[in-house]
């Protein structure tokens, strides 16, 4: 296992844990209370509030902004410049901390770069988001959403490659491993 690697511009407050491998870049910062797990790669000017947490094999680009109410399980790719929301109705004059909505990330999704998080809508497993597209609603486990408001356009697999399914059935044309569509799920047939 590799050891914990800050850059020297980064600014790491005490009181946040960050996993062996991991990799903190410049300008990055990251707040109190927040957990990173292993073999991390926070890239250059991200900012990780405080009540975050993010799993393993975590990849964050640059220029984005982790805030309170966001989880990422492993081995989730969040591209550059992506925006995640915390509050529905903001406003300058109102505190609504106690009204933050929780957004999941669940393992292995991606993020296309400058995709908007409206928060309270989680990401399903393995599920791929376009660049730009602003998402104002759950995403199943392999969903294939883009575009603004962002909407389904059919369903990949763990290796993010688009699934064509004949009959309820798909196979990934990279690892060769099936799928199942039945009732709008997507599973992955470990059988």
């Amino acid at each position: 296992m590799s050891e914990l690697l800050i850059h020297p511009s980064a600014v790491v407050d005490e009181g946040c844990t960050i996993g062996e491998g991991t990799r903190v870049w410049h300008f990055s910062h990251i707040m109190p209370g927040a957990e990173i797990g292993r073999d991390c790669v926070i890239g250059q000017n991200v900012y990780v509030a405080g009540n975050v947490r993010i799993g393993n094999g975590v990849k964050i680009q640059n220029n984005v902004s982790v805030y309170d109410g966001v989880t990422c399980e492993d081995d989730v790719f969040i591209g550059p410049s992506v925006v995640f929301t915390n509050v529905i109705n903001p406003r300058s004059f109102l505190e609504r901390k106690e009204e933050y909505l929780l957004t999941t990330i669940k393992k292995g999704a991606s993020l296309g770069a400058n995709c908007t998080i409206v928060c309270g809508n989680g990401i399903g497993e393995y599920a791929m988001i376009g660049a730009g597209a602003v998402v104002t609603e759950p995403v199943p486990a392999y969903g294939l959403y883009y575009g603004n408001p962002a909407r389904q356009h059919g369903w990949v697999s763990r290796a993010g490659h688009r699934l064509d399914f004949i009959d309820g059935e798909a196979v990934c044309r990279q690892e060769w491993t099936r799928y199942i569509l039945a009732n709008g799920i997507v599973t992955f047939d470990e059988g």
